[in-house]
Parts: structure tokens; C-alpha cells; sequence
């Protein structure tokens, strides 16, 4: 019969066989192919980002990395498969700002900040105000004035309901005290086809979307977020330099978790994204598909991730906002 102190060498044996296979596992991951969810259709920009990404960690260690497509949901669908995976860094997922709206506009089976562990940010781009040329104004206080003088006559495209070009929009709304009154598309694409043609006066986009327009005369420029001025543009000032501040909805790309991943992989994860955000090659990849480089340590991109879903979930509650299939 073992006594007590047997049983208690034997135990302590064993969590100590556990606990060293773990930080084995751990320094010597990855070990094995890392799989990367996108939450969207391929050939879209967060897949081709999964792809990019996920090519050069496969060429830095040595391990494939997969991109697997799971859209649907407004995102759910990804985030549902990746908060089911083993929290072992070989599942991530490459998410954009819609991760943490589609939670405040209709149930989702997981908390979209704390049942996830952040990994990084790797790219961002502002928010550009352009109108049609026939919209008489041609800054952000001509814009205004107009606005209030024709309350709930002038409109504004969106990629779709609850998108981050919609609650551009509505803060726009809110910030200006004006109603200019939203029509949501199914996509960018189409937005900016009706805007062009004019059957919408006004759209807030990514600078990649619209630069094009604006230069060719088809659109005309009123203001863009952030706090740099586009070089493709220098004459444009930014909102705040317009007299407007806090009309700022930066959308994001970043990668996540889930929930329980360790310090120590999340963090090599981390920093390899961030020497890959320094090369030339991926800037200028970044840049092709309408991204600034964009990185923050997994704290700070956590933080990100609560700061703006306060700012959204304020805006949707303000405007109103309602899911719409």
C-alpha cells in the first residue's frame, strides 16, 4: 500500500512531466502547419491579407501556413470556429473591425473581446469624406451649412448596413449635428457606381476606394481622418484641421486567438508580424490593397479592440442602428 508521501513524489512527478512538455511545445513552436481563418469570401482584401501574412511566417519558419475561408454571418461563422479551436497558436484568425460591430447589432455565440486573446494589428486606413461633383460645396463647413439647410435632403452611400463607412456616417451626423440620410449597398463597388453617377451625394471610404475617383474629377474631396494628410492628395485637410475633431472611424485589420493562448507564442506571433510590417515588400503589398502598416503590441490592440467597441456601440445606440439581413 503507498503512503502518502509516495503518492505525493508520484503527483508532483507527473504535473512536473505536464508542466515541462508544455514549455517544450512552447520553444519549439510552431512544430507543425499553422491554420489561419478568414472570416470572408477569398479574393477578398482579408484574405489576400491571411495570405500575405501567412507566407511570410511560412518562409520564416519553415511551417505551412493555411488560410481557410469561413464566411458567413457578418463574420460569425469565422469567429465561432476559432473561439471552438484548441488555444494551442496553430489556429488564428485575421479579423477586421466588423468582429466587433456585428456583436452589437444582432447575438453572436461569443463575447468578441474577451472570449478571444489578441495577437497583433496589421494594417489600418482612414475614413475619406467625398461627395459628387454636383454637390455644392467644396469644404467641410460649405458641407455643413448646405446640409442643415437642407435637412434630410442629402444622402450618403455605405457598403452596407452597420459597416464602418455606416457609422462614418452617423458620427459625421452626430459630431455636425445634421441628418443626412443613409442608403446602404451591398459592398463598396456598388456604393461608389451609384455616387459617381450621382444618384448619392456622399460616401466615406477607404483613400484606396475613392483616390482614384477624386483625381480623375469624377468625385470631389472634403476631408479624411486621421492625422496625416494623404501625399496623393496634400491639399486635403484632415477632419480636425477642417474644424471638425472626433470624426475619426479608423478601420483595422488585426489577428487573434483564442481564448488561453500562452504569453510566450502569442508574443513570438507578435513580433515576427512586426518585422514583417518593416519590409518593403509587404508596405507596398499593404498599400496595393488600401492599408497603411499597422502594428501593436497583443495589450494594445486589446485595448483597441474595447475602446472601439465603446465607440461603436455609442454610435449604434445614438443613430438608432438596427441589423439588417
Amino acid at each position: 500500500m503507498l503512503n502518502i508521501s509516495t503518492v505525493l513524489r508520484v503527483v508532483t512527478a507527473t504535473m512536473l512531466f505536464f508542466i515541462a512538455c508544455i514549455v517544450s511545445a512552447q520553444s519549439n513552436y510552431p512544430d507543425k502547419p499553422i491554420r489561419i481563418i478568414s472570416p470572408n469570401a477569398p479574393g477578398g482584401g482579408t484574405t489576400i491579407l491571411a495570405r500575405v501574412v501567412g507566407q511570410k511566417l511560412t518562409d520564416k519558419w519553415g511551417k505551412p501556413v493555411v488560410v481557410d475561408n469561413r464566411p458567413g454571418g457578418n463574420g460569425v461563422i469565422g469567429g465561432e470556429a476559432l473561439a471552438r479551436s484548441s488555444p494551442d497558436g496553430y489556429t488564428m484568425m485575421v479579423i477586421t473591425t466588423t468582429h466587433i460591430i456585428t456583436p452589437l447589432l444582432q447575438p453572436t455565440p461569443y463575447d468578441a473581446v474577451n472570449d478571444f486573446s489578441a495577437v497583433a494589428t496589421i494594417g489600418s486606413s482612414e475614413q475619406m469624406l467625398v461627395v459628387h461633383p454636383s454637390v455644392p460645396a467644396n469644404n467641410l463647413r460649405e458641407l455643413i451649412e448646405l446640409a442643415k439647410s437642407r435637412l434630410g435632403n442629402l444622402n450618403y452611400a455605405s457598403a452596407g448596413g452597420g459597416s464602418s463607412t455606416h457609422l462614418a456616417g452617423e458620427l459625421f451626423n452626430m459630431v455636425a449635428g445634421v441628418k443626412i440620410q443613409h442608403v446602404p449597398y451591398k459592398g463598396s463597388g456598388p456604393a461608389l457606381i451609384d455616387l459617381i453617377g450621382g444618384h448619392v451625394q456622399m460616401y466615406f471610404g477607404p483613400p484606396s476606394n475613392v483616390v482614384p475617383h477624386v483625381q480623375s474629377g469624377r468625385l470631389k474631396a472634403i476631408a479624411i481622418g486621421g492625422k496625416m494628410r494623404l501625399t496623393s492628395i496634400p491639399q486635403l485637410p484632415t477632419f480636425t484641421e477642417a474644424g471638425m475633431a472626433n470624426v475619426d472611424i479608423k478601420q483595422w485589420w488585426g489577428l487573434l486567438a483564442p481564448l488561453g493562448a500562452t504569453k510566450s507564442v502569442i508574443a513570438k506571433v507578435s513580433n515576427e508580424i512586426g518585422k514583417i510590417l518593416q519590409m518593403p515588400d509587404i508596405k507596398e503589398q499593404l498599400t496595393e490593397l488600401g492599408m497603411d502598416a499597422f502594428l501593436s503590441s497583443p495589450e494594445q490592440f486589446a485595448a483597441l479592440m474595447k475602446a472601439d467597441t465603446v465607440l461603436f456601440g455609442n454610435i449604434i445606440k445614438t443613430a438608432n442602428i438596427r441589423f439588417e439581413k
